[in-house]
């Protein structure tokens, strides 16, 4: 009988409190379409959800020129060429690095065997070329990560092994470079560097390049509760870069990064109000505003934003960065679905209907 009234009892508890309840990802939905709720994206010259590039997270008409090019003909010159011109400590570097990696590994994974022959051709015809050193060990973090038999399976360690090596022998090609370096970021993770190891493997970055975004973004993996640190850890990471960037870096957002990996899945609906959410939120925003317009890093924040923007109903700043990335989707929060584009536009049209909802109109958005 005690089961039984404990049961009644449980029952009205989830009754009352699930007004009060948001699951971070499945409580967002969008209307049907002719709804009177519903507003079209495509009224504000949005791209359509099919066409969303799901490679980067902002425009790079030359990496996509090469990547057409190599993947088109088979030349990987293409490629080698834009990697050499391309600075070496910079976050543009990384960046084109990983995209090449990753179509690699997608070529592979729908041609096992055959494809990316490209990037064969590439480390058989120019063993001592840096560039294609990089994009082979960047190849071998992502298949290990998204294609072997699992995190911590015997194949994701060999892989990840593999991928170690080839990222040492990288950075023997090209000394000054951080890239090896950031790339071998993914093998500690996967393979559970110790503490005083991943310390010495993250001096090795700090020395070449000490702001570097995408560095700090792949550290603050490691650092997060669901490897090998905590949720303390991570914000004292994120902080301590934060509090020590330059004037105009955007490494002032990266609480905002450490906020969202430890937002749980289930959250009370004030969360969204919550002081370190605010905080986090407007140090990017503040990130962003004094931010330079062409910095590589600037879409990856500004995806980052509008995942807390919408949920926290602040639908104007929601917009501007809808206005500012739409088209490419190759970010987290959404890199982390399984249908980055989707989820996307989930989050895209939630900012449109609040914006409309509140006398917003294509009209008074700024262009």
């Amino acid at each position: 009988m005690e089961i039984l009234w404990f049961l009644i009892a449980m029952g009205l508890l989830v009754a009352v409190l699930s007004p009060y309840i948001r699951r971070r990802r499945a409580g967002l939905r969008l209307v049907e379409p002719g709804s009177p709720d519903a507003a079209d994206p495509a009224n504000y010259g949005f791209a359509r959800q099919e066409d969303l590039d799901v490679r980067v997270p902002g425009p790079d008409e030359d990496l996509m020129d090469a990547l057409a090019a190599v993947q088109g003909t088979g030349q990987w010159q293409a490629a080698s060429q834009l990697l050499a011109g391309t600075p070496k400590e910079g976050e543009l570097r990384w960046q084109r690095v990983q995209a090449f990696g990753g179509a690699a590994a997608l070529e592979l994974a729908a041609q096992p065997g055959t494809g990316a022959q490209w990037l064969k051709s590439w480390r058989l015809q120019a063993e001592k070329d840096a560039g294609g050193a990089q994009v082979h060990a960047e190849l071998l973090v992502q298949q290990a990560w998204r294609h072997s038999g699992g995190v911590g399976s015997d194949d994701h360690r060999i892989i990840l092994e593999e991928a170690r090596e080839a990222c040492r022998k990288a950075a023997l090609l090209s000394p000054g470079d951080p890239v090896p370096y950031l790339t071998e970021l993914a093998v500690a993770r996967g393979l559970g560097y110790p503490e005083a190891e991943f310390d010495r493997l993250w001096a090795q970055i700090i020395d070449r390049a000490p702001h570097h975004m995408g560095a700090h973004l792949a550290a603050l993996q490691y650092w997060c509760e669901k490897w090998h640190g905590s949720r303390e850890k991570a914000d004292a990471f994120a902080h301590a870069a934060a509090a020590r960037a330059p004037k105009g870096s955007l490494l002032t957002a990266l609480p905002l990064f450490a906020v969202y990996e430890h937002t749980p899945e289930v959250v009370l609906t004030n969360y969204w109000e919550s002081a370190v959410v605010t905080r986090a939120v407007e140090g990017a925003m503040y990130a962003v505003h004094h931010a330079r317009p062409d910095d590589p890093v600037l879409p990856l924040v500004r995806h980052m934003l509008l995942s807390f923007l919408v949920p926290m109903e602040r639908w104007a700043e929601a917009m501007e960065q809808v206005r500012h990335i739409d088209g490419y989707v190759g970010a987290l929060p959404w890199s982390a679905s399984q249908d980055p584009a989707a989820q996307y536009a989930v989050y895209r049209a939630l900012a449109v209907a609040g914006y409309e909802a509140n006398g917003g109109s294509p009209a008074t958005l700024p262009h």
